[in-house]
């Protein structure tokens, strides 16, 4: 019988899981891997079959109470041979007595709720190159994130997310191939928004801000590094403004997930929130 073996995944196998979720068509960020294995190292599982991946999830902690899985993928001529529920089981042992969050794809949605998870949102990827004309509100001015305090960008971003994640946030605004703006407004951050180069369109994730002027001027501002390509952006359907906005600039919707927790919805700005960060982490 064929030896199958689960182990925690190395930086090599997380760049391989990236190519899987690639072949997904989930378009991943080229330089992801760099924030996903400062986030948790421990927090990615790779299955071998006689010592070849086939298989992986990530399983990522966030402080005490808090988890998010993300990137369960068995290699397409191996699945129903029940490799995938093994690794889906050790994942979740690992994520015991924490509130679990992911975004699911359409088709295992309902294989996600037989496990225990309970639909919070849905995400809509809108894509396209932005035909909209826009311009900066009166008073707000565009900066580099890099440039700000991290402690400023790290508590404006608990105000989206279920639970601090400094270790994640710092990478993921500096990794290469990938442009961080802040949207100031008298000194205090009135947006945040990541732009970074993926397979296909570049997307931008996440997309803070108080008003969907605001929101507009930071996809503007970054879209423009990479004028007349396209763009994506995974907008949570609670928000209208964000999902109205995303038509007005022009954009499509191309793919669709489901935010789902284990527990209660965690509470957050859902006004603020015109676009989530990861699929895979959050």
């Amino acid at each position: 019988m064929p030896k199958f073996e689960i182990t925690v995944a190395s930086a090599d196998d997380i760049a391989r899981m990236g190519d899987w979720a690639d072949a997904e068509g989930w378009n991943p960020g080229r330089t992801d891997g760099h924030a996903f294995f400062a986030t948790d190292p421990h927090g990615f599982l790779i299955g071998r079959l006689d010592g070849e991946p086939v298989a992986c999830i990530s399983v990522v902690r966030y402080g005490t109470d808090s988890g998010f899985l993300g990137f369960y993928i068995t290699r397409p001529p191996l699945r129903g041979q029940g490799y995938g529920i093994q690794l889906w089981h050790a994942g979740m042992a690992r994520l015991a007595g924490r509130n679990v969050g992911l975004d699911g794809v359409v088709a295992q949605q309902g294989n996600y709720r037989t496990s225990g998870f309970r639909t919070a949102w849905n995400n809509i990827r809108y894509e396209g190159t932005p035909t909209a004309e826009t311009t900066t509100p009166t008073g707000v001015t565009l900066v580099d994130a890099r440039t700000l305090p991290f402690d400023q960008l790290a508590a404006y971003d608990r105000r989206f997310f279920p639970a601090a994640r400094d270790s994640f946030l710092a990478p993921w605004i500096a990794a290469p191939q990938r442009r961080a703006l802040a949207a100031m407004h008298n000194g205090e951050l009135r947006g945040l928004a990541v732009m970074r180069a993926c397979r296909t369109a570049s997307r931008i994730g996440p997309l803070y801000a108080a008003s969907p002027d605001v929101a507009a001027a930071l996809v503007a501002e970054l879209s423009a590094t990479t004028p007349g390509k396209p763009v994506a952006i995974d907008v949570p359907d609670f928000n209208t403004a964000a999902v109205h906005l995303m038509e007005q600039l022009g954009l499509a919707p191309s793919f669709e997930t489901a935010r789902m927790y284990t527990g209660p919805a965690p509470r957050i700005d859902h006004s603020g929130l015109f676009g989530i960060t990861s699929l895979e982490l959050g």
